[in-house]
């Protein structure tokens, strides 16, 4: 049986409204539980038989969904970075307690699969070198790919201005022009400056796979539900 919580409390960590505004909602008979007005902000609910305005609420457990990030776009809450993966996104979960967080970050000039909870452990999980979550690349380049490319990257490659060594990936050569790289670390800017330690320079970069998840069909801009 899920831990019940207040009820102001449980719209509040929802992004419905501040535990105050729940007292007018409650005069205003917005509020049922299991079908039943509900009167008392203090009741102890099980979020899934909550509802609101005659709609279940939105996502009453954890959070995790697969978005399919634009061009342009920065893994950011801050506003004033430009525009958001989170506005792409309902603007009530904005407002919910825990936050919700990209499990990693794709840079504004990199697109594809970047997951979105609001479970910490789960970041921790996905996001560790020793759980070797594999993320696939798809990548593309300014010069041709030499085929030696592949046993650097396998051996790890050495990034400048650093003395740490990447752990190894692995590099598929698509064409001339186009690779994939496989990776389970999530180092600044890791394949970016990958290339740029070989003397390439990566024009596109485009994650097509985190872990188990992968982005099939998915549209560009939009998200789905993995839970």
């Amino acid at each position: 049986m899920p831990a019940l919580k207040r009820l102001d409390q449980t719209l509040s960590n929802l992004g419905y409204c501040s535990r105050r505004e729940v007292r007018y909602w409650l005069k205003d008979k917005r509020i049922k539980i299991a079908e039943q007005l509900a009167t008392n902000p203090a009741q102890k609910v099980d979020p899934a038989s909550v509802s609101v305005d005659g709609e279940s609420l939105d996502h009453p457990g954890d959070i995790l969904v697969m978005l399919n990030k634009p061009l342009g776009y920065v893994c950011s809450h801050d506003t004033r970075e430009g525009q958001r993966i989170y506005d792409l996104l309902p603007k009530r979960w904005q407002a919910r307690n825990p936050q919700v967080v990209s499990v990693g970050r794709l840079d504004k000039d990199t697109t594809g699969l970047i997951l979105i909870t609001d479970q910490s452990a789960l970041v921790q999980q996905l996001t560790s070198p020793k759980h070797h979550v594999d993320k696939v690349y798809l990548v593309t380049v300014e010069r041709p790919l030499e085929p030696a490319l592949v046993e650097q990257f396998a051996q790890g490659v050495a990034l400048i201005s650093e003395t740490e060594v990447c752990l190894p990936a692995t590099l598929n050569i698509i064409d001339s022009h186009t690779a994939k790289v496989t990776l389970n670390e999530g180092k600044y800017h890791q394949v970016r400056r990958m290339f740029a330690a070989c003397g390439n320079h990566v024009v596109s970069l485009h994650r097509e796979q985190f872990g188990q998840y992968t982005l099939a069909d998915l549209p560009v801009g939009e998200w789905r539900d993995l839970r």
